[in-house]
């Protein structure tokens, strides 16, 4: 069974440091001999519900926990339930009967360290930038055990859409940038093309191909190697050198969209593409109607399929990234400025990230920004302290419901 664990119970390790004893931690873990045969039952039960009723409940109740809280405990609701029929007035005393009973009732779901644990997720893009960063860097079943693999392909399952794609949350319509990055997912998870992945694929195909993914969706298809970098808007790291005079600077950005822009671009202009691996050549094959080499990534630059176009590209940014994309390409590649310019600043560009990383204990600012950041570390040194700091809190963001295996959005 899974089990919730607390603070310092989830456990510490060298690579793992906190300022507050890690109040707020919440670590899920499997211990196939835990639970009785009706513990073990009543999760089921929910699991079965769920899939069952997953066209009309879209999202979770984060019934595991509760469950394992309630229990450990020895909960027991001591104060009747309020019935009101219909016209019947609400006298104080029922008010604050039912007050009482819902205080009690959450007062059992507190953790020992004082906050109360919950899913925070639902968008169907934060697990795959995990599984595929893992699977590039060779770590993805250090940390993804066959129990965390079989909960995501049951997250998976939960929210499929009746057209075989996924949505940008769960209960969002079929998009591309999630149907394509969730159908890798399953790939490298060993489903093979004629299982639940057909459907996706079907999808994806019938929609234009994965050519026609969103630019975040882009940048996770170059890095594994299924894209070509030079169908992405660019994104050069030599921003990060422009001083704080300057009206464009690292500083003057919204922290989200820096904290991810630095990472990528730090990527971007290492041009990084994944080793090459037999499911690599297959997901070239798979996810686009025309073959692999006879696609024009220029062309392919713009492309958005009109299910994840929320805001067409107006003229004025369509002259602006042609421009970048000129400067960018064919100035800072060439030499001299591609060995002064462009690696000065892929070096003042993870010192950036390496300092945004120890003040947030290499949490980050969020899921988004996570996998983009550790990857970076890793392609600048494999073996180095800051890419294992990073792999000793990826456990952080997973949360096990009864729908499955998703990622949080944010945690503390």
């Amino acid at each position: 069974m899974w089990r919730l664990k607390i603070a310092a119970e989830a456990g510490d390790g060298p690579h793992l440091f906190s300022t507050n004893n890690y109040v707020g931690r919440q670590i899920w873990e499997f211990d196939a001999n835990s639970g009785s045969p009706e513990e073990r039952e009543e999760v089921d039960r929910a699991r079965q519900n769920f899939s069952l009723n997953r066209s009309c409940f879209k999202a979770s109740a984060d019934l595991l926990w509760r469950m394992q809280f309630l229990r450990e405990k020895k909960f027991k609701q001591k104060i009747p339930q309020v019935i009101i029929e219909n016209a019947e007035e609400i006298t104080y005393e029922d008010a604050r009967a039912a007050l009482r009973r819902g205080v009690l009732y959450f007062a059992a779901l507190q953790a020992d360290d004082g906050h109360w644990p919950a899913e925070n997720s639902g968008s169907m893009f934060f697990n795959a930038p995990f599984f595929i960063s893992l699977y590039i860097t060779g770590h993805l079943e250090k940390i993804f055990t066959p129990e965390h693999r079989k909960e995501f392909i049951r997250y998976l399952y939960n929210h499929q859409n009746d057209d075989g794609g996924w949505g940008i949350h769960v209960e969002g319509h079929s998009v591309m940038f999630c149907t394509v990055l969730n159908y890798i997912c399953l790939r490298i998870f060993g489903m093979d093309q004629e299982s639940v992945c057909a459907r996706a694929r079907k999808w994806i195909i019938d929609h234009g191909g994965a050519a026609y993914t969103p630019l975040f969706g882009k940048i996770w298809l170059s890095v594994l190697g299924v894209y070509d970098w030079s169908g992405c808007k660019p994104m050069p790291p030599e921003f990060w050198m422009l001083p704080l005079s300057s009206p464009f600077n690292g500083g003057t950005v919204w922290i989200y969209l820096r904290d991810i822009f630095m990472a990528v671009s730090y990527l971007y202009g290492k041009k990084f593409v994944a080793t090459p691996t037999p499911l690599i050549a297959q997901l070239r094959e798979e996810l686009y109607p025309q073959p692999y080499n006879k696609i024009k990534w220029s062309q392919a630059r713009n492309l958005c399929a009109k299910e994840d176009l929320y805001y067409p590209q107006s003229f004025l940014q369509d002259m602006f990234w042609k421009s970048v994309h000129v400067f960018s390409e064919n100035l800072l590649n060439q030499w001299p400025l591609n060995k002064l310019l462009r690696q000065r600043a892929l070096r003042k560009t993870m010192e950036i990230i390496h300092y945004h990383d120890e003040s947030t204990r290499y949490i980050t600012g969020g899921c988004v920004q996570k996998p983009f950041h550790m990857l970076a570390c890793w392609v600048d040194d494999p073996d180095g302290d800051y890419f294992k700091k990073h792999l000793a809190r990826v456990s952080d963001f997973i949360w096990i419901g009864e729908d499955g295996l998703k990622i949080q959005v944010r945690i503390n």
